[in-house]
């Protein structure tokens, strides 16, 4: 046994890239992509509060980035199981370029419902693009580098958020948020050219009839993806879990708030609009730092073990509850960001662990609707979360408890984990590698 797993662990990570060109190439389409987001995002999320003034027009930004994906789930799962993913990421990819250049019309408040048109179009591009990358995964991987290579994605978004925010705060503070804007548009661009370039073969679309527009309106491969997920409770209470930590989602609304009215950093910046959107940048970038640790760590612990897997959920979800709460509570900017690191790290772990199991348990043929599913029960979740929270604050709520709230609503989550175990019990101690029930 290494004694040192993290340190095996990074030299998988680094072996992976190295012999595996189609991972890599979608992986360095995932860092591009990911760091013009989270510069966008503190754009985006300031521009609002400082044309409104209110914390609900955030809550609204992040309804429509998200619930749309639950409307175009069906369709997106139905395209990704029956068309070329690879064109489809691409396609979606050049949508976001046009959808987010139109986010440099927005010059004032009577202007703002330009953006609230512009969320939800970005948000369908998404829906098709984050179902076709998750069901290539297990194409370009074998089965025993999945937990290697769903690790190393997370780790990727979590320092591409750490980073991405820091640097768009700055580059907005610096520059302008016309430049964050235009650089994301960019990246969408070469996040296009990265997924043309892989080589692999999509078995899912061999030998099917030829797609026709109507299929879109035809529920029956919903309907039939519905009763094979029923038909393993196992497989069922996985795709559930994101629906949980959705939950959480109303750290989105927090963390802007925190940032800009609990944690500015007014002692760099004499103007407050720009000190907020410092102190914005800063809290997400704890955030980052916290979701890069929980899939390093968690997944040098858990190996290819799936009892470890299921373990470290329990744990996540733990770690979640006991940030938040202390976020509640926190004394100064820097305790708020190691409670932040915390329970992200925890929510990172949960995202790995459940992505990993659930594509162990599902068949190819049927990766593109569950995935799809999957995304949708969690960001109707996150909606919810994170309207409820806007609405509560804009109400006279205080962030610190709402923090609290949604620490303690994810216990609800929780228990329900705990109480599904009994379904794994025969498969305790499989892996990966010799899992033959999944």
């Amino acid at each position: 046994m290494d004694p040192n797993p993290l340190s095996a662990r990074i030299t998988q990570y680094v072996t992976l890239l190295r012999e595996n060109r189609n991972f890599r190439l979608l992986w360095l389409a995932q860092i591009v992509s990911e760091l013009g987001d989270w510069f966008y995002a503190v754009a985006l999320y300031s521009l609002l509060l400082d044309l409104t003034g209110n914390a609900k027009s955030i809550g609204i930004a992040i309804v429509l980035q998200v619930l749309p994906q639950v409307l175009i789930a069906p369709a997106a799962g139905a395209l990704n199981d029956r068309l070329s993913r690879k064109k489809l990421m691409i396609f979606a990819d050049i949508v976001r370029v046009f959808v987010v250049l139109a986010m440099l019309l927005i010059r004032s408040a009577d202007m703002v419902w330009i953006i609230y048109i512009l969320l939800p179009l970005e948000t369908m591009a998404w829906g098709l693009f984050e179902p076709g990358r998750s069901a290539v995964v297990p194409t370009i991987l074998s089965r025993k580098h999945l937990i290697t290579g769903n690790a190393l994605s997370a780790a990727t978004w979590s320092f591409n958020l750490a980073v991405g925010a820091t640097l768009g705060g700055l580059v907005a503070v610096l520059f302008g948020r016309p430049t964050a804007f235009m650089i994301n548009a960019g990246t969408f661009l070469l996040s296009a050219w990265f997924i043309s370039r892989m080589e692999f073969h999509e078995e899912h679309i061999q030998n099917t009839p030829r797609f026709r527009v109507r299929e879109l309106v035809d529920f029956t491969p919903t309907l039939d993806g519905i009763r094979y997920v029923k038909g393993d409770p196992r497989r069922l209470s996985v795709l559930c879990l994101k629906g949980g930590l959705g939950l959480m989602g109303a750290h989105n609304v927090l963390l802007p708030i925190f940032g800009e009215r609990i944690f500015p950093m007014s002692q760099i910046l004499q103007d407050s609009s720009r000190a907020g959107m410092l102190g914005m940048s800063i809290l997400m970038a704890w955030r980052g730092v916290g979701a890069l640790l929980g899939p390093l760590i968690g997944a040098a612990w858990a190996g290819d073990r799936r009892s470890r897997m299921r373990r470290g959920i329990s744990v996540g979800f733990g770690m979640t509850v006991l940030g938040y709460s202390l976020l509640s509570v926190a004394p100064n900017a820097t305790a708020a960001g190691l409670c932040i690191v915390l329970a992200h790290a925890g929510g990172s772990i949960i995202w790995v662990f459940s992505t990993t199991l659930l594509m162990l348990l599902t068949e190819n043929r049927f990766r593109g609707r569950v995935f799809a599913a999957e995304y949708a029960v969690h960001f109707v979740m996150v909606s919810a979360a994170s309207y409820g929270a806007s609405t509560a604050i804009d109400l006279g709520m205080s962030p610190q408890r709402a923090a609290l709230t949604m620490a303690l609503s994810l216990l609800a989550p929780l228990a329900l984990w705990l109480g599904v175990q009994r379904f794994w019990y025969h498969t305790d101690d499989s892996s990966i590698a010799d899992d033959r029930d999944a």
